[in-house]
């Protein structure tokens, strides 16, 4: 008695909304007998507005070839004008991590990791300073330390994209790494790093949110993960939280509130990220 395996795929579509791209997407997976296991679209105006979407679907392993699939649907998003990406949901990707010396939202991803909840390779994880190394090599994970001065920062940054380059990584998280990327390295890296800042953006961006947040005397504080750019903590908005807080809380106290709100708004959004479920268009984010 044969047995069918099906292999499930990921495909994120962004364009002009214009009719028959829901049509011409179904026809095309349908050709290669695929089954649709899930599929969701958001039109910003359905009159010439944007158009996007992510799909899940099943192909067989009789007659599949995932590289053949792909490489066929460049006709459909060239008559449609796409901007798409079709991976496969099997295909872990790899993440590395940048860190200084808080450790609060490194641990978290690492749990995740290890318990199985964040299906992801850490080839390694970088840092400006040896604190966490110990912590780190204790996952079986490489520590790489790289520090950065004022004289040395274009050295430390070529250091580490040729790291990340070798290892081949996919994506990279600040897990509180502090210090601003230079240009180079953002750009090397477009849409693929993502930072958790703490607090709720747009308010108190750059340093010491929290002493600013103190001194304003607000009553919500918060954390944003957010894709990074050249513009300091104004990049696409992935995942925010907030915590409600009032006039008994202490500088610190807000402080040591706020981590649990980081370690939670990084997570998912690495998460969202890990999983393709985020379409980046302009300086906003749409996760389906």
């Amino acid at each position: 008695m044969s047995t069918q395996t099906n292999i499930r795929a990921r495909l994120l579509i962004s364009c002009h909304d214009q009719p028959g791209i829901v049509s011409a997407v179904s026809t095309f997976l349908h050709q290669y007998k695929a089954n649709i296991v899930q599929s969701d679209q958001y039109s910003t105006d359905p009159s010439g507005g944007m158009f996007f979407m992510r799909i899940e679907f099943d192909l067989f392993e009789e007659g599949y070839d995932f590289t053949i699939v792909r490489q066929a649907f460049a006709n459909v998003a060239s008559s449609f004008k796409m901007e798409w990406k079709m991976d496969l949901a099997s295909r872990r990707k790899k993440m590395a991590v940048f860190v200084s010396k808080e450790d609060h939202c490194l641990l978290e991803l690492l749990w995740k990791w290890r318990a199985g909840e964040l299906p992801v390779d850490i080839p390694l994880v970088i840092s400006n300073h040896p604190t966490l190394q110990q912590e780190v090599e204790s996952y079986g994970i490489p520590f790489i330390h790289i520090p950065v001065k004022k004289d040395n920062k274009a050295e430390a940054e070529r250091q580490a994209i040729d790291k990340l380059l070798q290892h081949d990584v996919d994506f990279i998280v600040l897990a509180r790494y502090m210090q601003i990327l230079s240009p180079d390295f953002v750009g090397t890296f477009p849409k693929r790093i993502i930072n958790i800042h703490h607090s709720f953006l747009p308010a108190f961006i750059g340093a010491n949110p929290y002493a600013k947040a103190f001194e304003r005397g607000v009553k919500l504080i918060g954390a944003t993960a957010h894709y990074v750019t050249n513009d300091l903590d104004e990049g696409p908005i992935i995942e925010q939280d907030i915590l409600r807080v009032n006039h008994r809380y202490t500088t610190e106290q807000l402080r040591v509130a706020g981590r649990q709100i980081e370690r939670i708004a990084l997570s998912r959004a690495v998460a969202w990220h890990t999983n393709d479920q985020i379409i980046v268009h302009g300086n906003k984010t749409i996760i389906f």
